[in-house]
């Protein structure tokens, strides 16, 4: 027995514990900077996510400027029968999407459920500005939104001008 109590025991083992708390608290810095952008400016004021051969992110900043046109892109999810794909295709004037394509690329229950994504996206979309696209339950499909957002952010990459 040392003759310490459990208080003055717990502080004598802090500075072993110092390390691992360092260490998760520059883990969360770095996420929490991550999940809310990471762009930032140095000290002497650049941009520190720049690219160094002068090129731009491969995604565009929200309000992005998208050339006009028809785009295509497939988009995969997962659901209880494994993993199915769905396909896109936009057509942008002015940022906002003009119409919409779903084509159905599964079966079985799965194939229902993207016919029925398929009827009712025109009515959730066209007109929106394609940042503002974020599409979740439609006509009873929930799972079929996320290949469909997949594809938009494929297509945004695609149209970004």
């Amino acid at each position: 027995m040392s003759g310490l109590t459990t208080t003055e025991e717990r502080l004598v083992s802090l500075p072993r514990l110092a390390k691992p708390l360092m260490t998760a608290v520059a883990a969360t810095a770095v996420l929490t900077t991550a999940a809310c952008g990471g762009d930032s400016t140095d000290a002497a004021g650049t941009d520190s996510a720049e690219t160094t051969d002068g090129g731009s992110d491969a995604a565009p900043a929200p309000g992005g400027d998208y050339a006009d046109g028809t785009y295509a892109a497939n988009g995969t999810y997962s659901n209880p029968g494994g993993t199915s794909e769905v396909s896109v295709e936009l057509t942008l004037e002015d940022n906002t999407v003009a119409d919409v394509t779903v084509t159905p690329m599964a079966s079985g229950t799965s194939r229902q459920f993207q016919d029925q994504f398929a009827g009712g996206i025109a009515d959730e979309v066209v007109g929106v500005a394609i940042d503002d696209l974020d599409v979740g339950r439609v006509a009873g499909s929930s799972l079929t939104a996320d290949g469909f957002n997949e594809a938009v952010e494929q297509i945004k990459a695609d149209a970004a001008a």
